[in-house]
């Protein structure tokens, strides 16, 4: 093959590889949805929790940027595994208008609620523009709560013998971890809500020994073969996704999320995570 015919058809070939990734970036990862199944030993688990679901959904993004069918889709298949409880950890809409309030509360008509306990915290996105407006926050736990969602804002709530407590965004307005964790009783069965993960490095935990499930990083979106996510909205790099020992007690699981903010993923698939609750000794 002459040189000049090589460099031709090797250049239509990268381009037409680079077509095929972007409209599989665009229009195939971003709603091939995964199901991660993790065990999750928990310190005082009730014997009649042993081997319980507990189904984590993250960063929904209800909004004007993808099809929030989808997320509709997406609660259907989740619903099928019939869990025990379900932990929402942020980040319910992308708001830009108050439409996203109508969008919301249309989507919740099909929440995935666990038999035994139903529990949310509030995102940055939740806060509106700026992560500074408190009505928009309101609205949001008002359809949440309405639709059988506890939200908590450094709270928690004993669920049939899990205690889950809930932070308020890191970036929100109401952030105060200590309100919570300086009373907590570690005698629970207890498992934390946190929608930032970079919260885990702050000195407000009390010697919290357990699970701390979180969202907000989507994994980074966009991830380069055996390489790190290029993006990510945290200060410690480390916490893109997945299950990660803090090497004192804690362990944090970061969920790549349910939906977009932007529709585009590569190597990056959205997730609804499944634990299978375990007693730890």
């Amino acid at each position: 093959m002459k040189r000049n015919k090589f460099i031709k058809k090797t250049l239509l070939g990268t381009l037409g590889l680079g077509f095929i990734g972007g409209i599989y970036s665009w229009q195939v990862e971003p709603f091939w949805l995964e199901f991660v199944h993790k065990k999750m030993p928990i310190k005082n688990l009730p014997e009649n929790l042993i081997g319980k679901t507990l189904i984590q959904i993250s960063d929904i993004h209800v909004g004007n940027r993808f099809n929030y069918q989808y997320v509709i889709d997406s609660f259907s298949k989740a619903k099928a595994y019939n869990p025990d409880f379900v932990v929402y950890t942020g980040d319910f809409v992308d708001y830009d208008t108050e439409e996203q309030f109508s969008q919301l509360n249309e989507v919740f008509k099909n929440v995935v609620k666990g038999k035994l306990g139903t529990a949310g915290i509030l995102g940055n996105h939740d806060y509106g523009h700026d992560w500074s407006e408190q009505r928009v926050a309101n609205n949001i736990t008002s359809i949440l709560e309405n639709a059988g969602v506890k939200i908590l804002g450094n709270d928690e709530f004993n669920f049939n013998g899990l205690n889950i407590i809930g932070l308020d965004d890191f970036w929100g307005l109401n952030f105060d971890p200590k309100k919570i964790m300086n009373k907590h009783n570690s005698k629970n069965a207890n498992l934390v809500l946190c929608h930032n993960p970079d919260v885990c490095d702050l000195d407000v935990w009390n010697n919290y020994k357990g699970w701390i499930l979180a969202g907000h990083t989507h994994g980074g979106q966009v991830k380069p073969p055996f390489l790190k996510p290029p993006i990510l909205p945290v200060e410690n790099k480390k916490y893109d996704s997945g299950e990660i020992d803090l090497n004192d007690g804690r362990t944090l699981y970061i969920n790549r999320a349910l939906g977009n903010l932007y529709q585009v993923r590569f190597n990056v698939r959205p997730e609804i995570t499944v634990f299978k609750l375990a007693k730890k000794s």
